[in-house]
């Protein structure tokens, strides 16, 4: 019966006008709250989930603001999401049907009410429709500075203040990305690590994922020195499931694959063929760098790990152009060397190591088969 309710509610506002839609009072019994929703097992889910909450007995409405929908048949997606100008877009569901599918998956819902004046809380559902029937419905979605989190954030800070004060707080992105992908996703952590660049290491100032946020309203207070938060509830509590381990996501399977590479270094076609794969992946990163408008995935210092110049090094032979060749190995090695200066800090340095290894073995093999002159 709720589900109907919202429909009708919806299908009201969706043939009035803008003007009249954001004039609909709320009563005085209405109230809104931020939703925190928990970590999920899939890559998209593991981050969680923040949303936004109207509720007015009065009015029969009882609806959730959820930034963070995309669609998956959107054409070309992958393309898009690497570039950085895919679309996600504002959708609402009945607050049963939003709390339903987190009871399905087994992932914490928490409810903080807050203790805002009647008008703050008409300005915001105000907003929400005003994004909800026009063109800002859709936004063009970015990983840190701009996500179903950050446009909440943004919406209850016109109104209030937001603390920063968290449990992330003075710590850099990249290491608070790295707690997340810690249990069975090994491979993405490698991926993302690989692929975001120089400012995820710096020191976060912002309230980018759903638990900060939660922490930063919970930290909150308003002008008379109560509490933001009202009220704070459990909606639904994370059902304990066993994660099996995965040895194919695990960093042991990570060095029975660096034993094997270096192992096929031994040979000439094997180096060779190593030293190729690890110069295309240097052109990956500098042409996703050039391409991406995503920030994080800007000034990537990965490419001194994988570099182009192993594409020269390759082919380069090592009886016609020994000079031109060993500059070449010279240069990377100094690469590599600054490589390992940038990150021996960083927190993702024991993902980088092996890497490292594999790469300056087969420039030493590869090195040590220029013919010497007699």
């Amino acid at each position: 019966m709720q589900s109907f309710r919202a429909l009708l509610i919806l299908l009201f506002f969706s043939l009035s006008t803008f003007k009249t839609f954001a004039q609909i009072p709320l009563s005085d019994k209405a109230e809104i709250s931020v939703l925190t929703c928990g970590s999920g097992n899939e890559l998209y889910s593991v981050f969680g989930h923040t949303a936004i909450r109207i509720f007015d007995p009065t009015k029969n409405i009882n609806t959730v603001y959820n930034f963070g929908t995309f669609d998956f048949d959107t054409p070309n997606f992958y393309p898009k999401f690497v570039k950085g100008d895919l679309q996600y877009f504002v959708s609402v569901a009945s607050y049963r049907d939003f709390i339903y599918e987190y009871q399905y998956y087994g992932r914490d819902v928490y409810e903080q009410i807050l203790n805002l004046t009647h008008y703050q809380k008409q300005k915001i559902a105000d907003e929400l429709n005003g994004i909800l029937f026009s063109d800002k419905k859709y936004y063009t979605y970015k990983f840190i500075d701009r996500n179903c989190t950050t446009m909440v954030a943004d919406i209850v800070n016109k109104q209030v203040p937001i603390s920063l004060e968290n449990s992330d707080r003075g710590k850099t992105y990249r290491e608070i990305i790295y707690s997340y992908l810690q249990d069975n996703h090994f491979y993405e952590n490698l991926g993302v690590n690989l692929l975001f660049g120089h400012k995820t290491d710096n020191t976060s100032e912002k309230l980018f994922l759903p638990k900060e946020l939660m922490e930063g309203i919970g930290n909150t207070n308003i002008k008379n020195g109560q509490p933001l938060v009202k009220l704070k509830k459990t909606i639904v509590e994370k059902t304990e499931q066993t994660t099996s381990f995965s040895f194919l996501n695990s960093f042991y399977s990570y060095l029975l694959l660096i034993l094997g590479l270096l192992i096929l270094t031994t040979k000439k076609a094997g180096y060779n063929t190593y030293l190729l794969f690890a110069g295309l992946m240097g052109l990956l990163f500098c042409f996703v760098s050039l391409y991406s408008s995503h920030n994080e995935l800007l000034l990537n210092y990965n490419i001194l790990l994988f570099n182009p110049l192993f594409l020269l090094i390759a082919i380069t032979s090592p009886k016609k152009r020994k000079t031109l060749l060993k500059r070449l190995i010279y240069i990377s090695f100094i690469l590599l060397a600054i490589y390992l200066i940038l990150i021996i800090t960083k927190v993702h340095i024991w993902l980088m190591l092996p890497l490292l290894l594999v790469n300056s073995v087969a420039l030493i093999r590869k090195i040590k088969a220029i013919p010497t002159i007699n």
